[in-house]
């Protein structure tokens, strides 16, 4: 991956609808060779997908929650059981094996509080090795950014 490449992943983090003509005006390339290296991009995998990113605030009632996770014995196959059924909640948006005194940071979006009972039930509580959990009710969401910080 060279510097045009980066570039080219740049502009489409920022806005990944931009036609490629408008990518490679954007990039100082011919559409031909702009279509060539974004298509060798996604054939790589380093373009995994496309997505649109909403707007929770303009849409009905939805809390954000990040969820610290602390499991009762450290044991591979009782994490593994546990991820399993947390990458399986749709509530669960961003899941993370952290170090420390936590194990998991769960990113979580419920539409309200009952909602949020009915997750812990069935993932927290459901899960005999969990110890215990901690829950930070977002206030206020200042920034949210998708983007992948690339080298130069």
């Amino acid at each position: 991956m060279d510097a045009i490449d980066r570039r080219i992943l740049d502009q489409l983090q920022r806005n990944s609808s931009l036609t490629n003509q408008a990518l490679a005006d954007k990039i100082g390339l011919s559409p031909s060779a702009c279509l060539k290296r974004v298509n060798r991009l996604r054939g790589a995998g380093i373009i995994e997908q496309e997505v649109a990113l909403l707007n929770p605030d303009a849409l009905e009632q939805c809390l954000h929650m990040v969820v610290e996770v602390t499991m009762e014995r450290d044991k591979k196959s009782l994490y593994q059981r546990f991820l399993t059924t947390a990458l399986s909640a749709p509530e669960v948006k961003q899941c993370y094996q952290v170090t420390d005194e936590c194990d998991f940071v769960l990113i979580v979006t419920v539409a309200d509080l009952d909602e949020y009972d009915r997750f812990c039930d069935r993932v927290l509580y459901g899960d005999d090795n969990m110890r215990k959990f901690r829950t930070l009710l977002s206030r206020k969401r200042h920034k949210f950014d998708t983007s992948v910080q690339l080298s130069r």
